[in-house]
């Protein structure tokens, strides 16, 4: 099967109509999805989204630690930072660029292409920072609270099972009683494959 040319990547225009995102300025998006490695080998291209991502980064936190704020006004201040943290880590922001489809709009070099760099999460990540940085700066804060506030509500369930799972309370209290972390054996396994029962001590 013949390898995709690196440069079949979907246009911002295209990226903007698909995500109804309200950008009056598509060569701000077009940037947020130009990495670095695009730009050394295009030096006539728009810069890469490294300083949109640092904006992007800055605007999430208020963005998710408002609507954190909000949507648990009985949560207490050390669960919000938690929560907050949770929404706004590498892994989680790659998952909402998977779910939007960023990817296949990633404009990079052809070597970051081939090995499989718009599959990675650092970098997967670092572009959703920059699709809010270039958005914020656009269409202003309530367009990245319209944007950002569904992709939140749909993994707000998932990441606050994660972060009350037993095993992560025990290994939080184990270290805050000075006993570093547990060590587990596991002494019976049963069920299916896709669906394991583990008894652990």
């Amino acid at each position: 099967m013949p390898q995709p040319n690196v440069r079949d990547f979907e246009t911002a225009s295209e990226l903007s109509r698909r995500l109804t995102l309200p950008f009056q300025n598509l060569s701000l998006l077009t940037r947020a999805l130009t990495h670095r490695s695009y730009v050394n080998e295009n030096p006539n291209s728009t810069e890469d989204n490294e300083r949109l991502e640092f904006l992007g980064d800055a605007v999430l936190d208020f963005v998710v630690g408002a609507w954190v704020y909000h949507r648990f006004p009985e949560m207490p201040e050390g669960d919000l930072t938690k929560l907050r943290s949770a929404l706004v880590r590498n892994d989680q922001l790659a998952h909402f660029a998977r779910e939007l489809d960023l990817g296949r709009a990633l404009r990079l070099g052809r070597g970051e292409f081939i090995t499989g760099g718009g599959h990675r999460d650092a970098l997967l990540g670092s572009t959703f920072e920059a699709v809010i940085g270039a958005l914020y700066l656009d269409s202003g804060l309530g367009a990245v609270e319209a944007f950002v506030k569904p992709l939140l509500e749909a993994a707000r369930e998932e990441v606050i099972t994660r972060l009350h799972d037993p095993k992560s309370l025990l290994q939080e209290w184990a270290q805050a009683q000075k006993l570093g972390s547990p060590h587990y054996h596991t002494t019976s396994m049963t069920g299916p494959d896709h669906a394991r029962t583990f008894e652990v001590e």
